[in-house]
């Protein structure tokens, strides 16, 4: 029965966030890929503090996949130093977390995850008129 919960619960979020993402324009798409990421980096804190090796180390491959997305979306031509910096602080990110996976370093999780927090908040605090992306 606990299964079937489960499996109805799982589906739920999948059809909600797939809800989102089709509602979502350009500037909200990014906005749930920093959000993704940050849900990940917490899953593995708490599968770190339970022990639970296999699904944290799950949580922070996505995170860094999400991560790869995002400075992979990046628009090197148009955002020029800002650019730059969000793809170094991506991969700095994406170094931090694999170190965390390898040594189990709660530290790691915890500074990948303020440093997110940052670049998520500078993001929404974009005010509206400045968010049409270009053509």
């Amino acid at each position: 029965m606990y299964a079937a919960k489960r499996t109805l619960a799982d589906e739920y979020r999948r059809t909600a966030i797939s809800a989102r993402v089709a509602e979502a324009d350009p500037h909200q798409l990014i906005a749930l890929l920093f959000e993704g990421a940050s849900q990940r980096i917490r899953r593995a804190l708490a599968c770190m503090q339970q022990g639970d090796i296999p699904q944290k180390g799950k949580a922070i491959g996505e995170a860094c996949a999400i991560l790869g997305h995002l400075s992979g979306s990046l628009d090197h031509e148009a955002g020029g130093q800002v650019a730059a910096n969000l793809s170094s602080l991506y991969d700095y990110m994406i170094r931090r977390l694999t170190e965390a996976n390898l040594h189990n370093d709660v530290a790691a999780l915890s500074e990948s995850l303020d440093l997110l927090g940052e670049i998520e908040s500078a993001w929404n605090s974009i005010p509206q008129a400045q968010r049409a992306m270009p053509s």
